[in-house]
């Protein structure tokens, strides 16, 4: 008996000519469906890697109600509160790069891990090791650093407890932990701020396997406390600034971004809202041609962010922003988005600053 073909049939979305190769690059649109719906009414938080901050512009443009639980309370311009890392992320804990990072910022916010690392004394000023530049030039004393990590670990215990709705942009797999407890660093002490020290902190690259404990442990903690909260995890498309393997930084790369998207596929397969978002490879699949890279070949051009941010309010929101942008004769772009692209905060490019003074 003869045998049809199983591929027979499938959508346009199965095949690579249909859906990639014969579609405008502007128009290619790998999410296949939203596992829920976010509505203007969801507090929605976010946290992770420099690219998670656009995702926050996206919703509060499109009139979504972005949550916040850490703002400066006197008048202060703009720029000035974003120097000190009011409102780039929900709460004021700067980049959170790795899942170690996130599951030990829930257990710090709830009291289950104190650190044993202290204050770094810096300039005449006291810097918080695991936020070390939300604070230009640092605290005042050891006092005001604690008061306001307090006020801080506060502010994220209640992003945690409140929000509807919880995405992370996972961004490295390379970390630097403490050898007296563990505690992961958000850059290397010494790049930056800090002094190194080998006896007191060491290189570690994350395996899937760790990864994926991480993110369940979060997982299980932040639903212990907020039992409906939905989560969106998503990849950084941005490539390393550096690496501290014996591989070259292209390698190094590709193993941290397969690493996060490995995982974040195996946890939203297997958890109930929990969903993954493509971000990653509408940035980096073969269909842009790397076109949506700046010359560096490593930060996103605000093409590139504008696509991802169409599929994110399209899908998730219900909402059809522009017109798909065809990067094959890549147009002009306004001020005001190359402007956003590049107020980015990223603590990582310090590691190359460093290295370089």
């Amino acid at each position: 008996m003869e045998q049809e073909c199983p591929y027979r049939g499938l959508p346009d979305r199965a095949f690579w000519r249909k859906s990639i190769s014969s579609v405008a690059a502007g128009a290619v649109d790998p999410v296949v469906s939203a596992e829920f719906a976010l509505s203007p009414a969801d507090r929605i938080a976010t946290a992770g890697s420099c690219f998670a901050q656009h995702i926050a512009r996206a919703l509060q443009g499109a009139g979504f109600h972005y949550l916040v639980t850490e703002q400066f309370d006197g008048l202060i311009d703009p720029d000035v509160q974003r120097q000190h890392g009011y409102g780039v992320f929900s709460a004021r804990f700067g980049n959170v790069y790795t899942t170690r990072q996130l599951l030990q910022l829930m257990q710090r916010a709830h009291g289950d891990f104190a650190p044993a690392e202290p204050f770094w004394e810096e300039g005449g000023g006291w810097i918080d090791p695991f936020r070390p530049f939300v604070q230009p030039g640092g605290f005042g004393s050891v006092v005001e650093a604690e008061l306001d990590r307090r006020r801080h670990l506060a502010a994220v215990r209640e992003m945690f407890e409140t929000a509807d709705v919880f995405v992370f942009t996972l961004g490295l797999t390379e970390t630097w932990l403490s050898n007296e407890d563990g505690a992961a660093f958000p850059i290397c002490p010494g790049c930056g701020a800090g002094q190194f020290d080998p006896e007191r902190f060491r290189f570690h690259n994350l395996s899937v396997s760790e990864v994926i404990e991480d993110l369940e442990a979060f997982l299980v903690l932040l639903r212990q406390r907020n039992p409906t909260v939905r989560v969106i995890l998503t990849v950084s498309p941005v490539p390393l600034v550096a690496t501290m393997t014996d591989q070259s930084v292209l390698a190094a790369t590709t193993y941290s971004k397969s690493v996060l998207r490995v995982a974040a596929g195996d946890v939203s397969d297997r958890w109930s809202d929990v969903a993954y978002f493509p971000s990653y490879e509408v940035i980096a699949g073969p269909h842009a041609q790397g076109r949506y890279y700046e010359e560096d070949l490593r930060e996103v051009r605000a093409e590139g962010v504008q696509h991802v941010m169409r599929l994110f309010l399209r899908h998730y929101c219900d909402i059809e922003s522009a017109t798909p942008l065809d990067t094959t004769s890549v147009a002009a772009v306004q001020p005001s988005a190359s402007q956003q692209v590049a107020d980015v905060i990223c603590d990582e490019e310090r590691l190359e600053a460093a290295a370089l003074d």
